[in-house]
C-alpha cells in the first residue's frame, strides 16, 4: 500500500502544479501531451481517483493526524 500511496501523492502534486500554471496562462499536462488529448484526459481521472484516496486515507498514513493533537 506504501507504493500507492506514493504514486498517489506524486500525481496529486503534479496535479497541484498543473492547476497553479493554469493560473499563469500555462497547462504543463496539456503542453506535455497535447498531441493525445486521451492521455491527457487519462492523467486528469488519475489526478482526481489519487486526490479522492489520499482523502479518504489520509488519517491513516498522516503522522500529523496519527499523533492525536487536536485542531
Amino acid at each position: 500500500m506504501k507504493s500507492l500511496h506514493m504514486v498517489a501523492f506524486v500525481l496529486l502534486v503534479v496535479g497541484g502544479l498543473n492547476w497553479g500554471l493554469v493560473a499563469f496562462g500555462y497547462n504543463l499536462v496539456e503542453s506535455l501531451l497535447g498531441s493525445w488529448p486521451a492521455v491527457v484526459m487519462v492523467v486528469y481521472v488519475l489526478v482526481g481517483l489519487s486526490a479522492l484516496y489520499l482523502a479518504l486515507t489520509h488519517k491513516s498514513h498522516c503522522k500529523e493526524c496519527m499523533s492525536g493533537s487536536q485542531m
